[in-house]
């Protein structure tokens, strides 16, 4: 018998195939099952996802580049800007903590309410941040971008997922939700808080889901939400789907008091 010199490639092995726009179905459901088993894995039940911008420095870090900004020279209102905006850092590592403490001192069992974050720089490290420093799980659910935006350090290994598809990873993000942080950010947080409200106000989104709108001068300035009620295309009880609070120590009670009402909502997702 003559040995052949070609070896057929298996389908799943055929990368060029697999990148092909004919295995994209093939792609989409990986973003689905991969993420789905690691979670089972880890057993992570639900979460708490904190949306925010991928700019925002550290306190400690904003306050050495406007020191070297003064001393060197270069843009010193920017720098003491991002001074000002290292504030909503903090509070996303303090609130992360603290909701990191509480999950933690819950029956044991199942993890619950685990922080998620975007997986970058920014409010999701923060987030993550906030989380390991509380010694808890946590989860980075990243987009590959042309401008590379790396996994944060504090993500729990396991737990680092990387996406290609924007609406899979805002699915993740919204299927285990128990409760949404929505930090200042742009374009990005803008999306996402807005199609999770749409959803939520549309009732595609049946369970209770608190939303909090954190920064009260950052969102009145970006969003005129009275604007939007003056002309109709909102009504006046939509805004009473998010809670507007400036205070780590509001949200905190907010989130905590809203998930313990009536005994904890039932573990797993709940769309």
């Amino acid at each position: 018998m003559t040995e052949s010199r070609y070896r057929a490639v298996k389908a799943y092995e055929n990368l060029e195939w697999i990148n092909s726009r004919d295995a994209r179905p093939l792609r989409i459901l990986a973003e689905y099952l991969e993420p789905e088993s690691r979670f089972e894995e880890m057993d992570i039940e639900d979460t708490i996802v904190v949306f925010g911008s991928a700019r925002l420095l550290p306190r400690d870090v904003a306050e050495e580049r406007l020191e070297e900004t003064r001393r060197d020279g270069g843009d010193v209102a920017k720098a003491e800007r991002d001074l000002k905006m290292s504030s909503y850092y903090e509070d996303a590592r303090e609130l992360s903590f603290r909701l990191t403490e509480w999950s933690k001192n819950l029956e044991e069992g199942k993890q619950r309410f685990v922080i998620c974050s975007g997986g970058g720089p920014g409010i999701m490290e923060a987030a993550n941040r906030g989380a390991s420093e509380a010694k808890g799980l946590n989860i980075g659910l990243n987009i590959s971008l042309p401008f590379e935006q790396n996994d944060n350090p504090y993500i729990t290994r396991r737990l680092s997922l990387e996406f290609h598809y924007f609406f899979m990873r805002k699915f993740w993000f919204t299927y285990l939700a128990k409760a949404i942080v929505v930090m200042p950010g742009g374009f990005g947080t803008l999306d996402e808080f807005m199609e999770v409200v749409t959803l939520v106000q549309t009732l595609k989104i049946k369970k209770d889901l608190p939303i909090v709108l954190f920064g009260k001068d950052f969102w009145s300035n970006v969003v005129n939400f009275q604007t939007l009620i003056d002309y109709g295309t909102i009504s006046a009880e939509d805004v009473d789907l998010f809670f507007q609070t400036d205070s780590v120590d509001e949200a905190f009670e907010y989130v905590t008091q809203k998930l313990t009402e009536g005994g904890f909502p039932e573990p797993g997702p709940h769309l």
